[in-house]
Order: C-alpha cells, then sequence, then structure tokens
C-alpha cells in the first residue's frame, strides 16, 4: 500500500514542477493564512506548518523547492493546473520537491498536519 501511495505523490510532485512559472502566484501563508502558519523566515529559508481540517481547502499558492513532513497525514485531493489526484498521505511520511504551485483539500475524516521547509 505504502508504494502506491509514495508513488503517487511522486507523480503528482513531478507534475507539479512545470507550473511553478507565474510570478503572480502567492507564496502559500500569504494566499492561504487560515491554514498555513509562519514559523520561521530568514536569508535562507521559509518554515510553515500547514493544517486543514477534514473538508477543508487551502486557495491556489506556490511553493518554492521545498520539504515537507506529515506530523499527520490523511486524504487530500491536489489540484495543479494539469490535474487533479487524491492521495492517502501515511503519518511521518517525507518528501521533498522542487517549485510548484497547487491547490490542496483534505477529503479525509482527520486533520492534516504538516511542516514546510521551503528554499529561498
Amino acid at each position: 500500500m505504502k508504494k502506491v501511495v509514495f508513488t503517487a505523490v511522486t507523480s503528482v510532485l513531478l507534475f507539479g514542477n512545470a507550473f511553478a512559472q507565474d510570478t503572480k502566484v502567492e507564496a502559500a501563508h500569504i494566499a492561504s493564512p487560515n491554514q498555513y502558519q509562519l514559523l520561521l523566515e530568514n536569508e535562507e529559508v521559509t518554515v510553515l506548518k500547514m493544517t486543514l481540517k477534514p473538508g477543508e481547502q487551502d486557495n491556489w499558492h506556490k511553493h518554492n523547492a521545498e520539504t515537507v513532513y506529515f506530523e499527520k497525514g490523511g486524504k487530500a485531493t491536489i489540484t495543479t493546473s494539469e490535474k487533479d489526484m487524491t492521495l492517502e498521505i501515511p503519518d511521518g511520511y517525507v518528501m521533498w520537491h522542487d517549485q510548484w504551485e497547487h491547490q490542496v483539500k483534505n477529503v479525509g475524516d482527520t486533520t492534516i498536519t504538516a511542516i514546510i521547509v521551503e528554499k529561498k
């Protein structure tokens, strides 16, 4: 089961790379301040905490190259300009990818929390 989840997450991330070219799209914590808390910002990184309650979604946003640690995973639909993909993200899952634009909706019944470290 985990191999399927990891492959699906990787596929979304690879397709998402092509869509981070529009500079008018805002960073996650600016576009969706109710879901993203700014924990740290300096010359090197931006660190965010994402919290998505069941049924909640963030606004369309961008991330620079980032590492994401899912403290609490769940079922989420990630939308890019190319497609939608629904994923089961396990607790403790860690991923990295290059910059991209997307929107995330929690389609499960548990709150999803993640710590995001973005390169400047």
